[in-house]
């Protein structure tokens, strides 16, 4: 045993932001290796509201990790409500108050007794688990969301679970839009970047496929749904990223952010159907999957990554790699260093071989 490891008691793991497929076979595989070292393992609830409230922490043990691989969620709670280390008030003059909670926290965290942080978390997760390392709290970070825009990891584990619903979803479409010469407009998940419309279109053989890295001209959707009127097939599927948009125009928000938030993005698929059914003279419907994409039981593919994620955070604290994130690396799990993984958001590069092979097979990208 290296002089890191004889040094290590207790860790503690956090899942942080919107769940997502596979949390809980993170959490599994990282009690059953620490335990098989000797450790203790808390968990922090909902986030790190556990740093603040020590009744939302829980210990993990084997027992009570036990068969909770196939489940979706998360057994220790997450939270996706801003940064819990920043509180803000108004003032008596209307103006806008900054609290830095950071010192709590920290304090939070010397009560727990913890000697290391596994951080399972998506983009925003893993910047309150660097702002912690800043600090002083040696941290190891696991890449989730199903999302796909963190960077420093070929892919990131409840990808491939969103994109099998959302796969599903549009299979069972066709037949409906067959039927009745109907075109759907399909709106997927992912934010500002594509990789969930681009792969669950591609799958499931999407007639036009919108990402947020094109903005889409309306015409260019219209003529492909005119081409395959002329070719015989009077419906169509269209995808749409939530984040996508009409060049020149304007993402479509539900709701404004507040402060230290992000605005909810929703809406696309409905304004696009609107604009194609006065385009085209078609009957056209909008249907938004929503979170059945991060609910239910991740895919086989998403539990052996996250498994050997969990695996891989805890070697990372044995041999002292403080201050990163696990990443795939096929066909290796390794680390990277946080800033890395926070550093920019992974979008879809427009020159890759998917963009490149949906642009030969005649797929409409909206551009």
């Amino acid at each position: 045993m290296d002089n890191v490891s004889a040094g290590i008691r207790r860790i503690a793991i956090t899942t942080g932001g919107g769940d997502a497929p596979g949390l809980n076979a993170v959490i599994r595989a990282a009690v059953l290796s620490a335990c098989r070292r000797g450790w203790q393992v808390i968990g922090i609830k909902r986030g790190y509201t556990g740093l603040f409230d020590h009744t939302q922490t829980t210990m993990l043990t084997r027992a009570s990790v036990r068969g909770i691989t196939h489940l979706g969620g998360t057994v220790i709670g997450t939270s996706s409500k801003g940064s819990p280390f920043t509180r803000y008030e108004k003032t008596s003059d209307g103006e806008t108050r900054t609290i830095d909670l950071t010192p709590q926290a920290l304090e939070g965290w010397r009560e727990l007794g913890a000697d290391a942080l596994i951080a399972i978390g998506g983009d925003g997760s893993l910047q309150l688990a660097h702002h912690l390392h800043l600090n002083g709290v040696p941290v190891v970070g696991v890449p989730k969301t199903i999302d796909n825009d963190l960077d420093g990891t070929v892919v990131t584990f409840g990808f491939d679970t969103a994109v099998t619903v959302a796969t599903e979803a549009i299979d069972r479409l066709h037949s409906t839009a067959e039927a009745h010469d109907r075109i759907f407009t399909v709106e997927v998940m992912g934010r500002y970047a594509g990789w969930i419309a681009l792969h669950a279109g591609l799958a499931g053989t999407a007639d036009v496929i919108l990402i947020p890295e094109i903005p889409y001209e309306l015409d260019s959707i219209v003529r492909k749904i005119k081409e395959r009127e002329n070719q015989g097939s009077r419906f169509a599927i269209v995808v749409v990223a939530e984040g996508a948009k009409p060049r020149g125009g304007d993402l479509a928000v539900v709701e404004h952010a507040r402060a230290g938030g992000n605005d909810r993005l929703g809406g696309a698929a409905e304004r696009l159907a609107v604009d194609l059914a006065a385009a085209t003279g078609k009957e056209t419907r909008s249907l938004v999957l929503g979170h059945i994409q991060r609910g239910g039981m991740p895919t086989a593919r998403d539990r052996i990554l996250s498994q050997r994620f969990g695996a891989a955070a805890v070697r990372a604290i044995a041999d002292g790699e403080f201050g990163t994130m696990v990443a795939l690396d096929p066909p290796d799990v390794r680390t990277v260093p946080l800033t890395d993984a926070i550093a920019r958001m992974k979008t879809v590069p427009l020159d890759g071989d998917t963009v490149r092979s949906i642009r030969d097979m005649g797929i409409c990208l909206g551009d």
